[in-house]
């Protein structure tokens, strides 16, 4: 692949190697153009001064192997000057890893930390682990949590594992369970909920996701109760079939069940009660991976929850 300069604003063409068909046009213009804002790189997509062999595209456009991308003159950071993150965050992400091998990073993301900088936030997990491990050049996430939701995720270390894993999530290959502290006696009857999401804008243009059966999405969530607190609280399993945006936080609002700590779908009254006894975070937790490997075994990874979430859950009354 050849480019101008990147730290020189011109105009750059970029044709798709082979081992990038099938990516979408915004993810492979995020992956080459490093610390260039995400609102600046769909701002450029939608005025359509990104281009595939001369014509114009969408965000969702999947390259093909020797498309020709121009991109417009963006000034992209120079490699020696990385935005500068503090070396306690570092040092907090260095320890949270699970496991790692040549192509795979595995980290047991704490609760506060993006995935990702945009919105505001100048960086996030992947901006970090890129000063971690500057001799990866392909480091990529595989996939997202929400900023406040904890655990296990997964960060690629080269495209062929990035490949292999997207497929194995379009697919049923990995497993993904969470754990969630809930408002009230969730039913044992209550096993799956099935409710099509959609997103909606509020006038703030804050991003809320809802069940919509007419327009929305497919989305499937098995769960299962793992500990009851009388009717106060209940801590339930969450196995999403589907990955959409918040699905679990609205499956378990749909069901009559809001998530602790949620400031979104949440119940102010039952997080405050929570936040009382020292929860002062979403209980929403990553505790359980499987996945695929390439060669044919198979990865299982459990992730223990912090030190807040275990001291909240000590303070509620014994279950019965």
């Amino acid at each position: 692949m050849t480019t101008t300069a990147p730290s020189t604003p011109a105009v750059q063409l970029l044709e798709v190697s082979p081992e990038y068909a099938g990516q979408r046009i915004d993810n492979f213009l995020l992956a080459r153009l490093k610390g260039v804002p995400k609102t600046l790189i769909y701002r450029i997509l939608r005025k359509g001064e990104v281009r595939v062999n001369k014509g114009r595209i969408k965000p969702e456009y999947k390259l093909q192997a020797g498309d020709i991308v121009r991109v417009p003159p963006v000034r992209v950071p120079e490699r020696d000057e990385p935005v500068p993150l503090a070396q306690g965050l570092l040092q907090r992400l260095e320890a949270s890893i699970v496991f790692e091998d040549k192509a795979l990073i595995v980290i047991n993301k704490p609760c506060g930390i993006a995935v990702h900088g945009g919105s505001g936030l100048t960086y996030g997990v992947i901006e970090a682990f890129r000063q971690l491990r500057p001799d990866c050049k392909e480091l990529e996430l595989v996939h997202r949590l929400d900023r406040d939701t904890s655990g296990l995720l997964m960060i690629a270390k080269k495209r062929s594992m990035l490949r292999h894993l997207h497929t194995a999530l379009r697919g049923d290959g990995v497993d993904k369970r969470y754990m969630a502290l809930v408002r009230g006696n969730w039913a044992a009857s209550i096993k799956q909920v099935r409710a099509s999401l959609g997103k909606s804008n509020l006038r703030s243009g804050e991003r809320m996701v809802e069940v919509d059966e007419e327009e929305g999405k497919e989305s499937v969530t098995v769960f299962k109760v793992l500990r009851r607190f009388g009717d106060f609280a209940t801590l339930i399993e969450a196995k999403p079939i589907t990955g959409r945006t918040h699905q679990i936080r609205v499956h378990t609002l749909h069901a009559g069940h809001c998530i602790a700590g949620d400031t979104k779908y949440g119940d102010e009254g039952f997080s405050k009660e929570i936040r009382e006894l020292g929860g002062k975070r979403l209980f929403l937790h990553a505790y359980m991976l499987t996945v695929p490997l390439p060669d044919g075994g198979e990865l299982k990874l459990q992730a223990p929850v912090d030190e807040m979430w275990a001291k909240t859950v000590e303070r509620l009354s014994a279950p019965i």
